[in-house]
């Protein structure tokens, strides 16, 4: 389990550099383990582990949380969300290079690489928090039908994924809040462009494609991606983008028709094209290329159909694998937010909001558990057998706790040779 305590490593150091503000409370925990100890309930999705820990700490002298997350002493949820607030969510974006790095080391990476060595990173919008009363400075408003103002908490997300590759890797969010020195909420485009200028940079190495839906199909943004020398596929429907629209219906299209088998049904796949269309009715218009796939079965109805915008030159020996990227901007959708929200990371839970940074701290912590997840499933050969062996995700998570709510493991190698059942769990002291 060499990556994962690497990837825990980093984390500790990020952690102690959280400011230590102790507001006259009577705590001596250190705030690394005051972190730690966050990252733990989400990395082992269960609420009650610390809990479950003070109760083995009380047993045996000594607890998971010790052995398996370094903590010299559990602390109490009220310590962990009054000295957490203060810290900012990007003291532990430097965590998120360190999981590419270890994938990259491990060839983990190589699922997720395109033709042309590219990666496609797929940006979205999703909220985690929402209350008609609990607020702080850095909430959103939206004012409901009966008048009342609502509160909510929303975030740009990126993640790495891959058509036909059903994991994937969250990278650092960009949060939507109130910006100084604007009337305007703000908004997941100026998010989008926000964390290209952060983090567009540090990813260039990748080669990465952006992904987004129809909202991201505007210059400002596309010029924001070819600025930190990336490449985009976005959504482009011409209903919403008229002069597109006006060009794909006054020429003769590329065209391209695929057959495809699912199983005992043929489809087919057909491709439209054009390239070199202005985005907009102005001198200094970027041109983009425009591309089509519709999908109809044996009969001729229309199963599918959606259009996208790129730079990246579209002809027919291309054209199939850059509208299975375009599509794969939806795994944003299923295999990170559907994941997060239902799959035990519990995303929209308010685990604490606090004044400041808590509520977006806490998230943070969680994306980087469903980080660490995944680097164990490319790079872990003892997780994926005790996957494999537990037969679904929420089975595994449920044997994780459930070891380590009665027993304590000396390392994270013990834990997994366990749960693999390649070795028998340790005896209690």
């Amino acid at each position: 389990m060499r990556h994962l305590q690497t990837l825990l490593g980093h984390l500790r150091l990020c952690c102690e550099r959280f400011p230590d503000k102790r507001r006259g409370l009577n705590t001596t925990y250190p705030i690394g383990d005051i972190g730690m100890a966050a990252f733990s309930i989400f990395f082992m999705q269960s609420p009650s582990f610390l809990a479950y820990q003070r109760q083995l700490s009380d047993g045996h002298g000594r607890s998971n949380c010790e052995t398996l997350f370094g903590l010299s002493r559990i602390p109490s949820d009220n310590h962990i969300r009054a000295l957490l607030d203060p810290a900012e969510p990007a003291l532990l974006y430097p965590v998120f290079a360190a999981v590419l790095s270890e994938l990259e080391q491990a060839g983990g990476l190589t699922a997720f690489r395109r033709p042309g060595g590219h990666v496609l990173i797929a940006l979205d919008g999703t909220e985690y928090f929402c209350s008609d009363t609990i607020h702080c400075a850095r909430c959103s408003t939206r004012l409901r039908a009966n008048g009342k103002v609502q509160y909510h908490h929303t975030m740009l997300a990126a993640s790495l994924v891959a058509p036909g590759h059903n994991q994937v890797v969250p990278l650092e969010p960009e949060f939507i809040v109130p910006q100084d020195g604007t009337e305007k909420q703000d908004c997941e485009s100026r998010a989008a462009r926000r964390w290209l200028a952060a983090h567009g940079t540090q990813y260039a190495h990748l080669k990465p494609i952006y992904l987004g839906d129809d909202l991201f199909s505007n210059q400002p943004l596309c010029e924001a991606v070819q600025a930190v020398k990336g490449h985009f596929i976005f959504t482009c429907k011409p209903p919403s983008h008229k002069l597109i629209g006006e060009y794909i219906q006054g020429v003769r299209l590329a065209t391209h028709n695929v057959p495809v088998k699912h199983g005992r049904k043929t489809f087919t796949h057909r491709f439209r094209w054009l390239n070199a269309v202005p985005l907009r009715d102005s001198k200094d218009a970027l041109k983009v290329n425009w591309f089509e796939i519709e999908i109809r079965n044996a009969a001729g109805d229309v199963t599918y159909r959606n259009s996208f915008i790129t730079d990246l030159a579209v002809n027919r020996r291309n054209v199939a694998e850059l509208a299975a990227s375009g599509r794969s901007r939806w795994k944003i959708e299923n295999e990170t937010f559907n994941v997060l929200k239902t799959g035990g990371y519990h995303l929209e839970h308010n685990y604490g909001h606090g004044k400041t940074n808590l509520a977006a701290l806490l998230v943070t912590f969680n994306l980087l558990a469903f980080a660490f997840h995944t680097v164990c499933d490319q790079t872990e050969e003892l997780w994926r057998v005790a996957r494999a062996k537990a037969g679904s995700r929420a089975q595994f998570f449920n044997r994780l706790i459930t070891a380590t709510s009665f027993l304590v493991f000396p390392s994270w190698r013990d834990l997994a040779l366990t749960l693999a059942f390649a070795k028998p769990p340790p005896r209690p002291p």
